[in-house]
C-alpha cells in the first residue's frame, strides 16, 4: 500500500497534461480576444469574400 502510494505520488505525467491544457487555453482566449478587437463585421466580411470566392468557382 505505501509503495503504491509513494509510487502515485511521484509520478508526474498528469503535470505534463494539465500543463498542454493551460497553454491551450491561453490560446484559445488570445484568439478570442483578437477576433472580438478586430470586430465581427470584418471578420463575417472577410468569411463571406471566401465563402464567394468558392461559389464562383461552381
Amino acid at each position: 500500500m505505501r509503495s503504491a502510494l509513494r509510487k502515485f505520488t511521484s509520478d508526474n505525467s498528469g503535470a505534463t497534461a494539465i500543463e498542454y491544457g493551460l497553454i491551450g487555453v491561453i490560446i484559445s482566449i488570445t484568439i478570442i480576444a483578437s477576433v472580438e478587437s478586430i470586430g465581427e463585421g470584418s471578420v463575417v466580411g472577410y468569411f463571406q469574400a471566401i465563402i464567394d470566392a468558392f461559389t464562383s468557382l461552381l
